[in-house]
């Protein structure tokens, strides 16, 4: 269980296909203090690392995962979200996002509005009964709030700490994004059908 308050951002440093899976060399300053076999959001991505040292950290995504984020896009040199699992008795400062990706969106448009950014996503595949007004989502394993919502699109609104501290300063026009819907309103929608 994650809280999308990012930790850290880390570069991919290496990517290694094996079969359908990716195996992704990350380099943080989290990577010394991670143990193998934790789970570690990257991206909003839960993966465990299987390998680590003082600089980096080597994670493995498996063909179920990669079907359904955007890990098999990614390339050298980008910077991903990190995120460590919550620990009992911690502060949930964002919301619970469990790094159980739904699906992926694209980003339509992103406007700057002197002191703060506003994104715009839009996907066919969206599912508007779990969009909610002022609700919580996680994009790229950022818990963010949705500002603007309908049928097809979303709009988040982020503040600078955010703006400068996640991999949201790199994001471009037409990049799909991991989301993960609020899993409280998972939930309710699946005990009300």
């Amino acid at each position: 269980m994650f809280t999308g308050i990012i930790e850290s951002l880390g570069e991919i440093i290496d990517i290694v296909k094996e079969g359908e899976n990716y195996h992704f060399t990350v380099k943080s300053n989290i990577s010394k203090e991670l143990k193998i076999d934790q789970s570690v959001a990257h991206n909003g991505v839960c993966l465990t690392v299987v390998a680590q040292n003082s600089k980096e950290h080597i994670v493995t995504a498996i063909n179920e995962t990669v079907q359904k984020t955007n890990m098999s896009s990614l390339k050298i040199g980008q910077f991903l979200n990190l995120e460590r699992c919550l620990k009992m008795g911690g502060r949930l400062d964002g919301h619970m996002v469990q790094g159980h990706v739904d699906n992926t969106i694209k980003c339509t448009n992103i406007k700057d509005e002197n002191g703060s950014w506003r994104y715009y996503f839009e996907d066919d595949n969206l599912n508007p009964k779990l969009l909610v007004h002022k609700g919580s989502i996680s994009i790229n394993g950022v818990s963010l709030t949705i500002a603007n919502t309908n049928e097809k699109s979303l709009e988040v609104a982020i503040i600078p700490y955010t703006y400068e501290n996640t991999s949201f300063k790199e994001l471009k026009v037409n990049d799909k994004v991991n989301i993960e819907y609020d899993i409280l309103g998972k939930y309710i929608l699946k005990n009300l059908a």
